[in-house]
């Protein structure tokens, strides 16, 4: 009988402990932001962001090297390429050389970018062509951007102007401006604006905005 009594008891002491562990686990889970039973707010993010877009284009005069095969070298830098247009060594071509970059925007909002090398995309026989092309590439509009705002700065008796620009992109850029456009500025929310969009060659929809001047 004393037996049972223990049993019953030694039972019941590792119910306790059971609950109370559980108890424990469920309060820790409340405090670990990773786990499901977080119910605190979330944490703040902390993760840089990273985006390659369409950086700039050019137009390089190049003089076809020794044939290979279907190929072609292309002076000077004697870069392989596809022989497409069945050029013979001598001949002046045209290259539309692409360069693209990879903007990092920090936790603090800074923005760093690395550039690639230039990558060769295509020859052409004439340089008119060439040009066309990158017209289409490169397109110069102005519109209005969202203005974040302008503020000065003073060091050794001068006093600085800069007005900062949210582009369509999201990014923010920061431009010195004079006294006259600060005072044009300082209360407008929209500002005009001169962009260079640059097209992806391969996706023409993706496009990255810069920067190019004040409209008026």
């Amino acid at each position: 009988m004393k037996k049972n009594k223990r049993m019953r008891a030694g039972r019941a002491r590792a119910g306790v402990l059971a609950l109370l562990l559980t108890a424990v686990m469920l309060l820790s889970a409340c405090g670990n932001q990773d786990s499901v039973f977080h119910t605190g707010a979330p944490a703040a993010e902390t993760t840089d962001s990273v985006a390659t877009v369409p950086w700039d284009y050019r137009v390089v005069e190049s003089t076809v090297g020794d044939l290979v095969g279907s190929d072609m070298t292309v002076l000077p830098d004697n870069e392989l390429l596809p022989n497409d247009n069945n050029y013979a060594t001598g001949d002046k071509v045209w290259t539309l050389q692409f360069m693209d970059a990879e903007l990092t925007t920090t936790a603090d909002q800074k923005n760093e970018i690395n550039l690639s090398a230039w990558d060769t995309l295509k020859t052409y026989p004439d340089h008119q062509a060439a040009i066309d092309d990158l017209s289409n590439l490169k397109v110069s509009i102005t519109t209005d951007v969202d203005l974040v705002g302008v503020y000065q700065t003073s060091y050794q008796g001068k006093t600085r102007n800069f007005a900062v620009l949210e582009l369509p992109s999201g990014n923010r850029i920061k431009q010195p401006i004079d006294n006259d456009r600060y005072k044009a500025l300082e209360k407008q929310k929209t500002a005009s604006v001169v962009l260079e969009e640059v097209h992806d060659f391969a996706d023409y929809d993706l496009a990255y905005a810069k920067f190019r001047g004040w409209a008026n």
